[in-house]
């Protein structure tokens, strides 16, 4: 892991811990003994290696959520050389192929479902592991013990909170949890809320023992684990029944949401960059709009580093890259960048017509998110996107590209692996913006609406002053709400908006719309018009508490013998 000590060991599960000591007479090779991993040193290097697994997702398995969260939401299509061509993200854009066993599908066999629920345990895996070491040691043999007890509950959170806004019901261990005790434990063993608050708490936690700085870039600190837990909080407000229908806000957890940001606001640790492009370019990373990120790597002496694997599907089909063409932003999406006279959104017209730069005025930010035909791409004037020739099937999906997670083909982070490029350009879980955009959520949903507006406004000047980098012949068109007319409704229309736009493809939308429970309504909306407009949509349907969560694994559920539960619909 790039600037924390290049340490990468695996994790060693109990069973190689404390498996049977009259197997054999020798000391079986390639496996640390309990002793062994007991060093000083050894201690921090299992915590490195919990952070280093959050770099060794893949497109098949990404930690960066663009395929269930942008895919399912309406702002992404697929993309690639048609429905086939791993048909799992076909699935996910069209919801009713969706199912529990996706291995079941050819022609890729890839099933995104089970990879990714493999993955985040075996994350959690290293962190109980590391923590059953760590809890045996004193403080006066290492004094940091709270501080990397604290960092590992935090990963392990971090790796629930994403099974859970996936699965929503998902079982539920710590390091306590003895290893022959786990394949009892069911994912229905805990309520929506139950579990919910065990995740809140490992953040919690940190809150209570991590440091307000740390020495290492990359480490998190008292105020990561204060925005992980806002999110988690906002996330826990919004009560779902068990057809995951909002029927609730819990009002004391929004305002736990408002004292957190207000504190990590007080800080003076975190600050919007002066110019939007900073956030998607290597040579700013790890800036002050930076909350938690992972880490990447290239040439880090591990066989393929930790590079941006989740997303070396999504270059351009063309010369300069090489391939894929995957993550193609939708026309509702782009559409929605578009503002009228007065430099505001166009809430119920943006979708009549598909934009036209030479007559739509837009929010600059799309010209940072979306690289399409005639623009510049990375804010290259010299390299001007040809949009045809840089999609793979631009008849089925069209020749918008998504630029924010790729890096320019001349970029020092850039690595290749035949056709596919990667990058160790960080991927940005948490920005400031967002937690920023968390704290006007809960004001507006506290009715304190007009408490939200600065907030709002604020982010949409930085977009209006984000122009300097984008050279184009675009017209921008962007300013504040006055104030005028902003009820409760308005400034929920507002920020819901506001997210879509400020955080465009990083991987959030469709999980926003779950949590606020208007999935239904605006997947239907788009779908629509989309139709209309992509054949390969014709089937597509969603169905409401059915469609709002993946399923459970069926590798999973056949691996517990029938204890886990799968959710409605599946």
């Amino acid at each position: 892991m790039r600037n924390i000590k290049k340490y990468f060991i695996l994790a060693v599960l109990a069973a190689s811990l404390f498996g049977c000591k009259d197997f054999l007479d020798e000391t079986p090779k390639a496996v640390l003994s309990e002793d062994q991993v007991k060093t000083l040193d050894n201690i921090d290097r299992l915590v490195i290696a919990a952070y280093s697994w959050l770099g060794n997702d893949h497109y098949t398995a990404p930690n960066y959520l663009w395929t269930t969260g942008n895919l399912r939401a309406g702002d992404a299509h697929k993309g690639g050389n048609g429905p086939g061509d791993i048909f799992i993200y076909h699935a996910l854009s069209v919801y009713p192929l969706i199912i529990a066993d996706m291995s079941s599908y050819p022609p890729d066999f890839t099933d995104h479902n089970n990879n990714k629920w493999q993955r985040q345990y075996t994350g959690i895996v290293r962190c109980n592991s590391a923590l059953r070491v760590l809890n045996e040691v004193s403080e006066a043999d290492f004094p940091l013990k709270a501080v990397r007890q604290a960092e590992l509950r935090f990963l392990r959170g971090h790796f629930y909170f994403d099974l859970k806004i996936h699965h929503k019901l998902v079982p539920y261990f710590d390091e306590t949890v003895p290893d022959d005790e786990i394949t009892k434990i069911s994912n229905v063993a805990l309520s929506d809320q139950e579990l919910w608050t065990k995740i809140a708490d490992e953040f919690r936690f940190g809150v209570s023992n991590l440091p307000e700085t740390q020495p290492e870039v990359g480490r998190v600190n008292k105020f990561t684990a204060m925005a992980y837990l806002a999110k988690a909080l906002l996330y826990q407000a919004y009560v779902q029944d068990d057809k995951h229908q909002v029927i609730n806000i819990d009002n004391a957890k929004l305002e736990e949401v408002v004292s957190l940001v207000d504190q990590i606001e007080a800080s003076g640790q975190y600050a919007l960059v002066a110019d939007f492009a900073e956030n998607f370019l290597w040579e700013f990373e790890n800036n002050t709009e930076s909350v938690f990120a992972i880490q990447r790597s290239i040439n880090d002496g591990s066989p393929d580093g930790r590079g941006t694997w989740s997303t070396a599907l999504n270059y351009p089909q063309s010369a300069e890259f090489g391939c894929c063409g995957f993550h193609v932003p939708t026309e509702n999406f782009v559409n929605a960048f578009k503002t009228g006279s007065d430099g505001l959104p166009l809430f119920d017209t943006f979708n009549d017509a598909n934009y036209n730069p030479a007559v739509d005025a837009v929010d600059p930010r799309l010209d940072h998110t979306v690289y399409m035909d005639g623009k510049p791409f990375k804010y290259d004037p010299s390299l001007i996107v040809d949009g045809n020739a840089w999609a793979r099937a631009p008849n089925v999906y069209g020749a918008f590209g998504s630029m924010k997670e790729l890096v320019h083909p001349d970029c020092p982070c850039r690595a290749a692996n035949g056709p596919f490029t990667i990058s160790s350009m960080n991927t940005v879980l948490i920005r400031y913006a967002d937690v920023l955009l968390w704290k006007a959520e809960a004001l507006i949903e506290l009715g304190r609406q007009m408490e939200a507006l600065p907030i709002i406004n604020q982010i949409r000047q930085r977009a209006a002053n984000s122009t300097g980098r984008l050279n184009n012949a675009s017209i921008y068109n962007i300013s504040q709400y006055d104030g005028s007319n902003w009820t409760q409704e308005y400034a929920r229309q507002a920020l819901r908006l506001e997210r879509r736009l400020e955080l465009g493809l990083e991987g959030w939308r469709f999980f926003d719309l779950v949590r606020w429970g208007v999935a239904k309504e605006t997947i239907d909306a788009y779908l629509a018009v989309e139709k209309t407009r992509k054949e390969y949509l014709k089937d597509a349907i969603f169905e409401q508490g059915h469609h709002e969560y993946m399923p459970i694994p069926q590798q999973q559920i056949n691996i517990s013998g029938g204890l886990y539960q799968q959710l409605p619909g599946y």
